[in-house]
This record gives C-alpha cells, sequence and structure tokens, in this order.
C-alpha cells in the first residue's frame, strides 16, 4: 500500500504544478472570467450594428477574393500563351 501512495505523491506533484500554472496563463484567466459570468448565450448576442459591419466585412472580402481570382485567372492565361509561343525565357540565377 505504502509503495502506491509513494507512486502518486511525484504525480499529483507535478500534475498540480501544471494545474496551477495553466491556471496563472490567459487561458486559465479564460476559464475563470467564463465561470464568473456564466456561459455565453448562443444568440449570437450581438447588435445590430456589429452584425451589419460583419456582414459588410464580409462583402469586402468576397469583393477582394473575386478580384485575386480575376488576378490569377489573367497571370494563368498570360503565362500559357507564353509558354506556347517558346517565349518563356529561362529563370535568372
Amino acid at each position: 500500500m505504502e509503495d502506491i501512495i509513494a507512486v502518486f505523491i511525484p504525480i499529483i506533484a507535478v500534475g498540480g504544478f501544471f494545474a496551477w500554472m495553466i491556471s496563472l496563463s490567459p487561458v486559465g484567466r479564460a476559464f475563470a472570467e467564463r465561470l464568473k459570468h456564466g456561459p455565453v448565450p448562443r444568440d449570437g448576442g450581438g447588435t445590430a450594428e456589429d452584425h451589419a459591419e460583419l456582414v459588410e466585412s464580409v462583402e469586402q472580402l468576397r469583393r477582394e477574393v473575386a478580384e485575386l481570382a480575376e488576378r490569377v485567372d489573367f497571370t494563368e492565361r498570360l503565362l500559357g500563351q507564353q509558354k506556347a509561343m517558346g517565349q518563356l525565357e529561362k529563370p535568372r540565377a
């Protein structure tokens, strides 16, 4: 029985140390704040203004991605034409 206790003492000590270090970290602080204030409501919890701002941000990102896709398509076509015509130069070292 004493051998089992002797094995658990360092395990509990190391586990306690890591639990203490996690409690001091930002993750531990965030967990403590959540325990203090309760769970975040799933209904979004934001205002209509926040929602409108997020929608506008998503739309802006979509426009930028579409523009980048057009640029990539143009570049691929341009490189394809140069390669077909044999005008593609060797890379400079």
